[in-house]
C-alpha cells in the first residue's frame, strides 16, 4: 500500500479492499483542507449535503485539495446531475450520492458521473480537466481510472435492493448511513440489532460484487466491529468533533490538575 494515497490511486485502493481512514469536513474552509492534508488521513469528504458549502466555497476547498493531490470526495446535496457536475468539474476525486433507495435513482446518478450520451457533460477547461492542458482522450481515460462513485444507502428500501444496487456497473463503493437508517427503522439507537443486521447485509453484497463498503465511525473503538460487518473505509468523526474533543481534553487536563 502506498505511503500516501493520491487522487489517482484512491480508486485502486478501494478495489483492493485496503483499510483507509478519512473524515467528514463540515466547515467550508480551504485552510482546514490544507491542514488536514498534512495529517495521516487517507482522504476527506466535504459534506455539501448538510453544511454550508456553496459553489464558491466548494470550489476553493477543491482547488487546494487538487493542488496538494489530497483525495477529496464530496457528499453532494442530492443526486441531481448539476450537483454532481459542479463537484467533479471543480476537482473532486469522487462523489457520495445520498438517499439511493431505488435502482432507477442509482442508475441515473451513476450516469451523471460518467461521460457519454445523456451523462456527464464534457468541458476541457475545468480544474479537473487541467484547464485545457490535456487531450480529451486523456481526460476520458482519467475519468475511468480516477473518478469514484459512491452510493449512500440510508433507507430500508435501499437495504432491500442492495444486491441489485451493488451489482450495478460504475459503482465503486457503498456508504451506509447508520443515523438515517435508525430514523427510518424507528429507533434512536444506531447500534440496534436491526441496524447492524442491515449493515451486515450491505457489507455482504458489497463484498460479493467487489465494491468497497464504508460508513461513519465516531472513533477507533468501533472499527473492529464495523470491519467485521465488511467496512474497509472509515469516516472517523468530523472536523467539528476533532475541534470539540481537542478543546475539551485540553481544558480537562488543566482543571483536573488545578481544581
Amino acid at each position: 500500500m502506498d505511503k500516501k494515497i493520491t487522487n489517482q490511486s484512491l480508486k485502486q485502493h478501494m478495489q483492493a479492499g485496503h483499510i483507509m481512514t478519512g473524515t467528514f469536513v463540515k466547515t467550508p474552509s480551504y485552510e482546514l483542507v490544507e491542514v488536514l492534508a498534512k495529517s495521516e488521513l487517507d482522504f476527506i469528504a466535504l459534506d455539501a449535503e448538510h453544511c454550508a458549502f456553496d459553489r464558491g466555497r466548494l470550489d476553493m476547498c477543491l482547488a487546494i485539495a487538487r493542488a496538494l493531490d489530497f483525495p477529496t470526495l464530496v457528499r453532494v446535496p442530492s443526486s441531481d446531475a448539476h450537483q454532481i457536475l459542479n463537484a467533479l468539474d471543480s476537482g473532486a476525486t469522487g462523489v457520495i450520492l445520498p438517499h439511493i433507495d431505488s435502482i432507477e435513482k442509482a442508475e441515473a446518478a451513476i450516469k451523471a458521473c460518467r461521460f457519454g450520451k445523456g451523462g456527464r457533460g464534457y468541458a476541457g477547461s475545468t480544474r479537473w480537466a487541467g484547464f485545457a492542458t490535456r487531450k480529451m482522450s486523456d481526460n476520458l481515460a482519467r475519468s475511468e481510472s480516477e473518478t469514484v462513485v459512491i452510493l449512500q444507502i440510508e433507507e430500508p428500501e435501499g437495504v432491500d435492493l442492495i444486491e441489485d444496487i451493488a451489482a450495478l456497473e460504475g459503482v465503486d463503493g457503498i456508504f451506509v448511513g447508520p443515523a438515517d437508517l435508525a430514523v427510518c427503522y424507528g429507533t434512536t439507537d444506531q447500534n440496534a440489532p436491526i441496524i447492524r443486521n442491515a449493515m451486515a447485509k450491505v457489507g455482504k453484497a458489497a463484498l460479493a460484487h467487489g465494491k468497497a463498503m464504508m460508513t461513519f465511525a465516531p472513533n477507533g473503538k468501533t472499527c473492529d466491529e464495523l470491519h467485521n460487518l465488511g467496512v474497509t473505509m472509515f469516516y472517523i468523526a468530523s472536523d467539528h468533533s476533532f475541534l470539540l474533543t481537542g478543546a475539551n481534553e485540553a481544558v480537562k487536563s488543566i482543571k483536573d490538575k488545578l481544581l
